[in-house]
């Protein structure tokens, strides 16, 4: 269960994350920057270590999920005040 609480509050760090992605790797593609955000969500929330404590039973379907929400964010921040007008 605790690992639930980790993971809610990682969760919240997704924007952030998101945002320090697009400054950090502004020039790249978008995927390449949704990778970066999953790794560094991944290690933020210990994806690893919840694997081999078995809170996390299938990382693949764990990782697709993580990125759905950096997705979901992604739109969230396009949508706002914050994307850059073209």
């Amino acid at each position: 269960m605790i690992f639930l609480a980790d993971l809610l509050r990682g969760v919240s760090f997704i924007p952030a994350i998101v945002h320090g992605a697009e400054g950090l790797f502004g020039s790249k593609t978008g995927n390449e920057k949704k990778q970066s955000a999953l790794s560094f969500v991944g290690a933020a929330l210990g994806v690893a270590g919840a694997v081999e404590n078995k809170q996390i039973v299938d990382s693949d379907k764990f990782s697709a999920g993580l990125g759905k929400v950096i997705d979901g964010v992604v739109d969230c921040l396009n949508a706002s005040v914050w994307a850059k007008a073209k």
